[in-house]
Formats: C-alpha cells, sequence, structure tokens
C-alpha cells in the first residue's frame, strides 16, 4: 500500500472537472488524509482545457507532486496535455464515449469507462463525474460508502433520491472499473489516514476568514481572478457578523471606499490581482498623505494588461512597493502558506491601524487557488489591536480653541488618530500638503516635518514584526541559500532534502515581510553561503533585484519560471543541483 499518491481529472471546462477533484479531496480530507491540489483551467467561463491535480499522503504535504499516478479522463486531450507526467506504473481511466488511445510514444495503463452511458443509465449525463469518483475509489481500495457525507453535503438539499441517485453512479463507477480491470491494484492502494480532522482550504478563504477574525466588517471589491473567492467568502459570511460587501464599478471605487469606512472607525479592505492594483495607485497614496489605514489583498497572476488571468506568476512585486507616486509609508506582507494567510490577515490589519498606512498582503495565484490541508486554527493567537485610536476616550479642548493636531509632530511618526464626530476631534483631511491639524501648507518647513514624520513610522517594522523570514537554516556555512517567496515555499522544501542527499548543504529563507525588507534578518543568512539562489515566478528578477537593493550587491543566481506554471520540486532540485556543480567546477 502507498503513503502517498497524485491523481489528476481533466477535460472541457464547463464539465464538473473542478466538483469531480472538490468531492474526491474532501471525502480523503475527512478521512485523515493530508492534500495539496492545483487546478489549471482557462480564463473563460465554459471550453479550453481544465485540470485539477490532487496529492494525498498519509503524512503533511507541501506542493504538488512532479509526477502523476491516476489520470481520470474525459476526453482525449487530457490524455494527450498530461499523459508525460504519469509514472511507469501509472494508469489512465477515460471515458469510453470518446474512443480514448494512448498518445504515441507512451506505455501505459488504460481502461475505458464508460461514465456518460452509466450517468446517463441513471438518469443525468451529468452524473458522469460521479461515476468518475467511483472508478477512482475503486483504483484506490476505497469503498464507495467513503463519498456519502460529501455526497449528503452537496445534495441533500435536493432531496434524499438526489443523494442516492449520485451515490448510485458512485458504486456503479467503481464497479465497473473492478470489472474492467480484472483485478485489485494493491500498488496504488493507499495506506490507512489517521482518521484526524483538519481543514482543507484555499488560500482565498484563509484570508476572508482572517478579515472576520480581524473584526473587519466592510469589504469593497470588484471581481477579478484570482481574488473573486475573497470576495465571495465575505459575501456569504461577513452579513452573520453585522458586516458588509459591496461589489463597485471598478478597483478605484473600491479602494477609495475602503479609506473612507477606515476613517470612520470601520476595519475595512478590498482584494484585486495586479490590473486591480495599477488602477488603486492614486487611492493607495491617498492612504499614505491623509494617514488612514487601507487594508489591501493583492493575488498576484500572469501580466501585464490581462496577461494570463488564470495562470501562477509573482509580477506585482515591484509595482506593490514603488507604484505610487510620491513617497509614502508602505507595509507589503507576504504570506507563504494557506495558514500564514490567515494569521497574517489578521496583522495586516492591526498594522494598518497601528502604523496608519496602507498595508498589502500579497499572494499569488498558487496560494490563493491552490486548496491545502491545514491544521485547526488557533484563534487564541488572534488579537486585536488598533494603535493610536482614540476611541471612547475624552479629548480635552484645546487652550488656544485651535483643530485637533491629527498630524501632531511625534518621535514615532504615530499621531493618535480620532474618528467623525468626536467632541474637540475636528480636523481637515486632504490630499494635499498639510500642517499638524491638516491645513494646507507649502511651507518647505513644514512639507519636510510632515514628510519625516510620515517616513519615520515604519522605519522599525522588520525588528518588530513577527518573523519577517521564515528560515531553516541548520548549516553555520551552506554550499546554497535558497530564498523564495509566496507559494514557492513548499516546493523549495520538498526540493532541499533531495539536494541534502547530494551532498549539498542547504540553507533556506522565505520571505515574509517584503517592504520594508528585512535586510537585517536575511543578510546573516547570506554572509554564511557560498551561493545564494533565488526562485521566483516572474522573468525579471524582481525578487532578487529587491534583495540586492536591500542586502547590498549581492551575487545572486536567479531561477526564473514565467510560463504560467508553478515550480515542481523535481525541476528545482536539479536547477539547484545544476548551480551548484557549475560552481564546483569553476572553483
Amino acid at each position: 500500500m502507498r503513503e502517498q499518491l497524485s491523481w489528476k481529472v481533466g477535460g472541457q471546462q464547463g464539465e464538473g472537472i473542478e466538483s469531480t477533484g472538490e468531492i474526491f479531496a474532501s471525502a480523503l480530507n475527512r478521512h485523515g488524509y493530508y492534500l495539496f491540489g492545483y487546478r489549471h483551467f482557462s480564463s473563460r467561463i465554459k471550453g479550453g482545457h481544465t485540470n485539477n491535480k490532487i496529492r494525498v499522503s498519509t503524512t503533511p504535504l507541501n506542493s504538488i507532486s512532479d509526477d502523476l499516478n491516476i489520470l481520470v479522463a474525459f476526453d482525449q486531450e487530457t490524455i494527450d496535455v498530461n499523459i508525460h507526467e504519469l509514472r511507469e506504473d501509472g494508469i489512465i481511466i477515460a471515458d469510453a464515449k470518446f474512443n480514448p488511445v494512448v498518445t504515441e510514444g507512451y506505455d501505459v495503463r488504460l481502461y475505458a469507462v464508460p461514465f456518460t452511458e452509466i450517468a446517463t443509465e441513471l438518469g443525468t449525463s451529468l452524473m458522469k463525474n460521479m461515476v468518475a469518483v467511483g472508478a477512482s475509489s475503486a483504483i484506490l481500495g476505497l469503498a464507495p460508502d467513503t463519498y456519502q457525507d460529501v455526497v449528503e453535503d452537496l445534495f441533500l438539499k435536493k432531496g434524499a433520491s438526489v443523494v442516492e441517485k449520485n451515490m448510485e453512479a458512485i458504486r456503479a463507477g467503481a464497479a465497473c472499473f473492478r470489472k474492467e480491470a480484472g483485478a485489485n491494484m494493491p500498488e496504488l492502494q493507499l495506506a490507512p489516514a489517521d482518521g484526524k480532522k483538519r481543514m482543507f482550504m484555499i488560500g482565498n478563504d484563509a484570508i476572508g476568514m482572517g478579515a472576520i477574525a480581524a473584526g473587519s466588517r466592510f469589504m469593497a471589491a470588484y471581481p477579478i481572478t484570482p481574488a473573486s473567492e475573497i470576495m465571495e467568502y465575505m459575501i456569504e459570511k461577513l452579513p452573520e457578523f453585522g458586516g458588509t460587501v459591496i461589489q463597485t464599478e471598478d478597483e478605484i471605487a473600491a479602494c477609495t471606499m475602503a479609506i473612507g469606512a477606515n476613517y470612520a472607525g470601520v476595519r475595512s479592505f478590498t482584494a484585486s490581482a495586479g490590473p486591480g492594483l495599477s488602477l488603486m495607485a492614486e487611492a493607495i497614496g491617498l492612504s499614505g498623505m491623509t494617514e488612514q489605514p487601507l487594508v489591501i489583498m493583492d493575488t498576484q497572476r500572469g501580466g501585464p494588461s490581462t496577461g494570463l488571468p488564470t495562470k501562477q506568476e509573482q509580477s506585482d512585486l515591484m509595482a506593490m512597493i514603488y507604484s505610487t507616486h510620491g513617497d509614502i509609508p508602505k507595509i507589503v506582507i507576504t504570506p507563504s502558506t494557506v495558514e500564514e494567510a490567515f494569521y497574517d490577515t489578521v496583522e495586516a490589519f492591526n498594522l494598518a491601524e497601528e502604523y496608519q498606512c496602507p498595508v498589502i498582503l500579497v499572494t499569488d495565484l498558487a496560494l490563493s487557488l491552490g486548496k491545502q490541508t491545514v491544521e485547526p486554527l488557533d484563534y487564541s493567537k488572534v488579537e486585536i489591536r488598533r494603535g493610536a485610536l482614540q476611541v471612547g476616550e475624552e479629548i480635552p479642548e484645546r487652550e488656544d480653541k485651535a483643530y485637533y493636531k491629527r498630524y501632531e509632530l511625534t518621535e514615532t511618526g504615530v499621531s493618535n488618530r480620532v474618528i467623525p464626530g468626536m467632541k474637540n476631534g475636528i480636523h481637515h483631511v486632504t490630499g494635499v500638503e498639510h500642517d499638524e491639524t491638516g491645513k494646507p501648507s507649502e511651507s518647505p518647513e513644514n512639507r519636510k516635518s510632515q514628510m519625516d514624520k510620515r517616513l519615520r513610522k515604519v522605519a522599525n517594522l522588520p525588528k518588530q514584526f513577527k518573523d519577517p523570514l521564515f528560515v531553516d537554516a541548520k548549516h553555520a556555512e551552506a554550499d546554497l541559500l535558497v530564498i523564495g517567496v509566496n507559494s514557492t515555499r513548499g516546493t523549495i522544501a520538498e526540493a532541499m532534502p533531495r539536494l541534502e542527499e547530494d551532498g549539498i548543504k542547504v540553507n533556506h529563507a522565505q520571505i515574509r515581510l517584503l517592504h520594508p525588507f528585512p535586510t537585517d534578518e536575511l543578510k546573516p543568512l547570506i554572509d554564511r553561503a557560498k551561493k545564494v539562489v533565488v526562485v521566483e515566478n516572474n522573468a525579471t528578477a524582481q525578487l532578487a533585484n529587491i534583495i540586492k537593493m536591500n542586502v547590498g550587491n549581492v551575487k545572486i543566481e536567479n531561477v526564473l519560471k514565467y510560463d504560467g506554471n508553478p515550480f515542481l520540486p523535481g525541476e528545482l532540485h536539479e536547477t539547484c543541483k545544476e548551480l551548484h556543480d557549475i560552481s564546483k567546477e569553476l572553483v
């Protein structure tokens, strides 16, 4: 029996590929297996090849797998596109309807199962995905009843008969495959899981949960891939907590609404992707100048322009830090797991209010939409910190009867903050340069003092931010220091043991606070490495250049991938090994 395997289902978008993977994975999750999933889908509603790859294990997982054990195909294109991933002992189960054939040049087992025919006989061809799930369960040695709870959750609202029909489809698929295969396949059957209950969710859901836990009660957003699930989650859940979601006419309106709501004292945010972030640039500057809290979730995707809206990329890094005109304080947080996305979302709201500036929480498509097993979240770790907000405090009237010093010059750069309507808290708010009460001022002395005040707010943040780096560095002197950001963490972590087996000493650092940059925390790791390798999904080495700008003239080897696909552990292992071997030869 196997401790882990990889399963993939593919077909045309709109055929229920996502739901097939969801049903398959959800049932295994409930039985205590660890899962890691990644969806490849087209940027259209219907049509175009799509697939859902799910890795299953009895132990924790870090990334998607290099190869594939089982391929479920609803069309010939799925076989042709994905067969190269199959291991030698892998199999294909395909809908007999399209007369499947093994792609020329490959020698793998193919089983034609009449998914559509069986489903039609049971009442509707729409249940062909359930037949496929049943066939998959037979391969893995799982009883069809494994899926009972999941099917009930999905279909009981439509009636018990619908539940039973779908279960019939699963049982029929399992029986048909066993008949077609003629024997059990112990080499593909899973060892029992531990049965423990864990969460199985995408990064966007974790962000939504984090926002609610942080006390956010207003979200303004415009739908965009791959951020839309955050808004969908909030639309469903936020009203239960007395909150509101508004779908705006564009991202400009969304960002300014979030600023306005924060000004009124309500924790608020917006979420978007690269194109939306570009539109928000001026409003982000308004947040910085008026010192209003603002939280933005940026889910990176392939650019520029519309680019590859449903594909993986990490090419917004420079834009998040530098796109706003003028100089403002800004915080950019980059979680690297679904679990971190939850806790970092809470922290983003705290930092926005404590430092009174825009905070951008950044993910990438693989982290936003990739589904991972997550241990139960610890809500005792959630704390709400509202900084210098004076709600509930008595504000004394000034002797000179002047306006409240909303932008008072302080040693920390952070001024006391009030919300509209508070007695003795009247002040002016404007996007032009202003004095301590908010009154417009073009005085050179005032300009310098206010600019210095704003910028010194975040100067010491890297030392105050909990874990600005994720570090796995067991070597005092490493052959390689591998640095990544966002979803590459798991892939790097899985490649490291393979490199160690090759006799290469590897340390790993994952950037979790991108701006202000944790220079003092990263530099000692760089100094302890013979070679620094930066892994990122973009064409221009944005992360590597940010490191050089902050740490100094570091000799970096760039490992770049920008074809729309995430890194695989195997390719990262081979690339890093090659870089190490080349450097040895040069020495």
